[in-house]
């Protein structure tokens, strides 16, 4: 009798999981397209687990001139009856974490941009997952790179950035789930106080972000947080 009750409730959540995982229409489309090639899409969803609530995060890009292109972060919630994604905001022409690419009197094209979505966690609140994406942009020196997390806002029923983590050169993240609750591993170089590009305090530097009872914690503090 256990077996069989214990079997029932392993086939319901199998079933639950492929009717989650089926919900997304297989030939879906965007409205409108994403800009230039698409190199990313990420399904995630930032108001909660629900066919309503299905959201795709894309990354494409531009090609301008030489080895310069314009970046974009589009993302689109989806309209179920249509099949369709429909546009909810983009970088940069909505705002952050990307700029706008401009030809310089000079002929050449600034600032150079990297982009890439991370992946997404459930930082804020169960259930609900969070966007991280990263970008580097640079002109005449190594430039600076960012990592920003992008929520959604139900007051307003928009995307918006929670928090960002800026750094000279270079800044990655990784997301981790322990059980106490997902957080954000970040690597670059550290710099203290007017120490200068070339020669960072420690070449090699870690530390991890996350969010406690309402607030966003790095430790150790090597990084600029900036939360809105």
């Amino acid at each position: 009798m256990v077996r069989r009750s214990l079997s029932a409730v392993a086939l319901l959540a199998a079933a639950l999981l492929f009717s989650a995982s089926a919900a997304e229409p297989p030939h879906y489309k965007f409205s409108p397209a994403p800009p230039g090639a698409i190199v990313q899409s990420v399904l995630f969803y930032p108001a909660g687990e629900g066919m309503q609530s299905q959201w795709r995060a894309v990354a494409s890009r531009a090609y301008l001139a030489g080895s310069a292109y314009q970046w974009y972060l589009s993302i689109y919630s989806i309209d179920y009856d249509t099949a369709t994604y429909k546009l909810m905001y983009q970088s940069p022409r909505n705002g952050q974490p990307l700029s706008k690419v401009a030809r310089t009197g000079g002929g050449l094209w600034l600032p150079l941009q990297d982009f890439h979505i991370v992946g997404v966690g459930e930082f804020v609140q169960p259930a609900v997952q969070d966007l991280v994406v990263q970008d580097h942009e640079a002109g005449g020196d190594c430039g600076g790179a960012t990592v920003t997390i992008l929520a959604y806002d139900s007051t307003k029923q928009s995307i918006r950035p929670i928090a960002s983590v800026g750094n000279g050169c270079e800044l990655s993240a990784t997301i981790e789930h322990p059980s106490s609750g997902d957080l954000i591993r970040l690597a670059g170089p550290y710099y203290a106080a007017n120490a200068p590009l070339c020669c960072p305090t420690k070449e090699h530097a870690s530390a991890y972000l996350l969010m406690r009872n309402g607030k966003w914690i790095e430790s150790p503090s090597y990084f600029a947080l900036t939360v809105p």
